[in-house]
């Protein structure tokens, strides 16, 4: 049975700064815009900022350059890297791409629903009632999760659109598509937030929304779920866990600065997480201003944030339509930045293990979740189907991989000297003992901590209120789908054609 080898002619990124912006336009996602600041909210205010920085330093930074180390040393796909850790290893890098296609399929859809909300914000279409025109005008949300009865024209259109331009830019290549592309979108996506975050702090109210955000609650940081909130929330934002970084980094030149890397990488997408949350609750705060309530009743976070309260905001405040087109055409780069990354994943993993060329490899696995996302989401059951698999594919899929790819490399394979040393060899400084025990005792058992107490939450109660059967088959049943589908592609073997290994000629490159 072979083992996979890099491409002799693999591509690589033309600068530094090209990976760079790849990798924080990665990271930088739906997200940081509406989940970051209503967990800031919800954990302390301002006092969140302190284990959110201690997250960033004993988690996700360390994962950072984990991922980068891997990628850039065995110089393939998650499938291929994992392997050459060692065989058994494989099936972590398949679960990987595995929960790849499911976040791909659906976060697609929610890329349609910015694009048609764009259109929709000129004219405010959405008239008096921004929720019941979004689950009942638009989206046509069925009563009962699971049943399709109508197909929705209104979502399958743009829902095609943003698959033409995914798989345009992938045809391209790493450098001459996915490169371009981030380095055009990522200052794009600043240069319009800067212009939000202007405007929405001119509004009557802002004050106090920045107020609720960031006032201190210091006794929050004596609560445990505090900090798994803060580790979850830096853990889900830096694109770790699901193979992406792995994969960036298999392109990048053998003497490329690692932990440099990662830490411009890290603070970058915190401050922009941080620009997010000062432009939604000034915003928030001018539209509790409005309707006479505290901030705190206006809260929400999510599609409700970005479908339901700001629409509402958008009718109220002067220029809405500007406004609305500049935060729905930021939601979509943001968007469109991290689809890229998570179908390349599935792209490299196939172009390794069948030795496709780039177009038919893109074509193949675009085309065939393009089709997936279409029979899914753009039906009156696409928001329930969508809802549940992120919970779950999150949840019991990214973070049981994480912890599956660090407790291999650290405990099982004992490999994060090996992987140090090659980092340090290219880096501007060493890692030290520093990154060993965040990786080898912090990280873990942060990301165990964090696995009881989600199962705990699960069994208390049905998440979203949903049906248990309907939780077991698309919850459930597609997080345990996607591990079996990992299990069977790891053991079928690879091409036999290239017989040096990858982890030879990284080796000799850092020397």
């Amino acid at each position: 049975m072979s083992t996979p080898a890099p491409q002799d002619r693999r591509e690589s990124w033309s600068s530094r700064a090209g990976f760079l912006m790849a990798a924080i336009g990665s990271a930088i996602g739906l997200g940081n815009i509406w989940r970051f600041p209503a967990v800031t909210y919800e954990n302390g205010g301002g006092a969140f900022i302190v284990p959110y920085l201690c997250a960033l330093l004993t988690a996700g930074i360390p994962l950072l350059i984990l991922e980068y180390t891997i990628g850039r040393k065995y110089r393939s796909s998650p499938p291929g890297a994992t392997r050459l850790l060692a065989r058994p290893a494989e099936v972590i890098g398949w679960w990987q791409v595995a929960i790849c296609v499911v976040i791909a399929a659906y976060y697609a859809a929610i890329l349609a629903w910015a694009v048609r909300y764009t259109g929709f914000s000129v004219n405010q279409a959405w008239g008096d009632d921004p929720e019941g025109f979004l689950f009942g005008g638009f989206l046509k949300v069925s009563e009962e999760p699971g049943t399709i009865s109508t197909f929705v024209p209104g979502v399958a259109w743009p829902l095609v659109a943003v698959w033409v331009v995914v798989l345009a830019i992938l045809v391209l290549g790493v450098k001459r598509g996915i490169e371009k592309a981030n380095m055009v979108f990522i200052p794009m996506l600043v240069a319009f937030f800067l212009v939000l975050v202007v405007r929405a702090l001119t509004l009557d109210g802002a004050a106090e929304g920045l107020n609720a955000l960031f006032t201190p609650d210091w006794g929050a940081l004596g609560h445990g779920s505090v900090w798994v909130a803060a580790y979850g929330q830096i853990f889900f934002s830096l694109s770790v866990g699901f193979g992406i970084m792995i994969t960036y980094a298999s392109y990048l030149h053998r003497r490329s600065d690692l932990t440099g890397s990662a830490l411009v990488a890290g603070f970058a997408n915190s401050s922009f997480e941080i620009l997010a949350g000062v432009a939604v609750f000034a915003t928030l705060g001018f539209m509790a201003g409005q309707a006479g309530v505290g901030v705190d009743e206006v809260t929400s976070s999510g599609v409700g944030l970005a479908f339901v309260a700001f629409p509402q905001i958008i009718s109220e405040m002067p220029m809405g339509a500007f406004f609305g087109v500049l935060f729905f055409v930021s939601l979509v780069i943001a968007g469109l930045t991290s689809l890229i990354s998570i179908v390349q994943v599935i792209v490299a993993a196939v172009e390794d293990r069948a030795g496709l060329r780039r177009t038919p490899a893109v074509l193949l696995v675009g085309g065939g979740i393009a089709v997936i996302s279409v029979a899914l989401f753009a039906n009156d059951s696409g928001l329930h189907f969508l809802d549940v698999a992120d919970h779950f594919i999150n949840q019991y899929g990214i973070v049981l991989a994480g912890l599956a790819l660090v407790v291999t490399v650290s405990w099982v394979l004992r490999r994060l000297p090996e992987l140090q040393a090659n980092a340090d060899a290219t880096s501007a400084f060493g890692l030290g003992v520093w990154w060993r025990l965040c990786l080898g005792v912090i990280t873990p058992l942060v990301l165990t901590w964090m696995m009881v107490d989600s199962l705990n939450s699960e069994f208390d109660e049905n998440y979203g209120g949903y049906s248990t059967s309907f939780l077991l088959w698309s919850g459930w049943g597609v997080a345990a789908a996607a591990l079996l589908l990992s299990v069977v592609l790891s053991l079928l073997p690879w091409r036999a054609n290239r017989e040096r290994p990858a982890a030879d000629e990284a080796n000799e490159g850092s020397r």
